[in-house]
Parts: C-alpha cells; sequence; structure tokens
C-alpha cells in the first residue's frame, strides 16, 4: 500500500470525495424533509423548477471546533440562541455575500449533520464596540450579559484571526444576525 492510501486501500482524495458525497446527500435528504417548512414545495426538479426549492441552502456550523458546534446547536434547538456574529472580513476571506434577511441556511452539528433549517430575520453591521446588550442576550451564550460577549468573542476572533491579515480592535464590523428555527432534527 502506498503512503497515499489508507481507509482499505481507498486513495485519500478519494475517501474524501465520498465522505462529501456522503455529506451533501444527507444534507439533500434534510433538505427535502424541512423544505416545506420554508415554503418550498418541489415537483422532483422537474424542468423548468425553481432551483431554490431544490438546491438545499448553504450549510455550516458555529464556532472552530465540532464541541463549540455541538455546544452552540444545543442552545438554537433548546430556543435560547437566537441570534449569531461573524465578522465582515471573515466573509470577505471566503468570498461570500453577507447574509440578507430571508436567506435560509442548514445548521450542522459538530459532526456535519444537518440538524435545523433556519430563516435569517434581521442583520445589522456595527463596529464591535457597538454590539448591544440585546444581541448579547439574544446569542444566549454564557450569562447572556454584553460583558461576557465581549470578552468571549473578543478571545474567540484573536484566536480565529491569529495569522491572517487582520487585526482584532474595537471598530472591527461586526455582522448581528437573527434567525428563527423553522425545522429541527
Amino acid at each position: 500500500m502506498s503512503d497515499a492510501t489508507s481507509h482499505g486501500g481507498i486513495p485519500d482524495q478519494a475517501q474524501a470525495q465520498l465522505e462529501d458525497t456522503a455529506q451533501a446527500e444527507h444534507i439533500t435528504r434534510f433538505w427535502d424533509v424541512a423544505r416545506p417548512s420554508a415554503g418550498r414545495t418541489s415537483h422532483g426538479g422537474t424542468v423548468g423548477e425553481r432551483a431554490e426549492n431544490v438546491v438545499p441552502p448553504p450549510a455550516w456550523s458555529f464556532g472552530d471546533s465540532p464541541e463549540l458546534a455541538d455546544e452552540l446547536l444545543g442552545l438554537v434547538l433548546a430556543g435560547t440562541k437566537t441570534a449569531t456574529a461573524s465578522l465582515v472580513v471573515e466573509y470577505e476571506d471566503a468570498a461570500e455575500q453577507l447574509p440578507r434577511k430571508g436567506d435560509l441556511s442548514i445548521l450542522l452539528d459538530g459532526a456535519g449533520d444537518p440538524r435545523a433549517l433556519v430563516r435569517t430575520t434581521e442583520v445589522t453591521t456595527v463596529p464591535f464596540s457597538e454590539v448591544t446588550a440585546e444581541h448579547a442576550w439574544a446569542e444566549g451564550e454564557d450569562d447572556r450579559s454584553l460583558e461576557t460577549w465581549r470578552e468571549q468573542h473578543e478571545r474567540y476572533w484573536r484566536r480565529t484571526l491569529a495569522g491572517s491579515a487582520h487585526e482584532f480592535g474595537p471598530g472591527v464590523e461586526v455582522v448581528c444576525e437573527r434567525f428563527e428555527v423553522l425545522y429541527s432534527e
């Protein structure tokens, strides 16, 4: 067996593709079940059908570790967490559009399994120093205070920005997003 293979003789690249395909199929099955909760119906992918009714929305998880993803998803599923925050530079670096009101997303757990369909209900962009206590409370984390929110998020963003072209500071632009759960498993 060469160094480029593992997993019972399957080349690592092929194994990664199989895992990606399996996850995509899992997300598609989840979307098929969750879609009616978002008012999206499908006619089996017939010609002329709108792609937004067939193609799953973006799927992502919270945080930068499986443990954090599971912890924050748990707060969402309990109804405690109805908001999240990201940095504008994170979207810019990934060449992704900022979230918009009405956007749908599939939330993944720490293992990458789809668990909830959410709809963005509000988006504001403010400097870190202007994030409100109301937003901190809606994020549902720790004691839900603005002070703790700032402390935890500064620590998180300093860690995730380390080694990038960006530095954390009180003026860094934060995308404050509110959402509602439409469907969960």
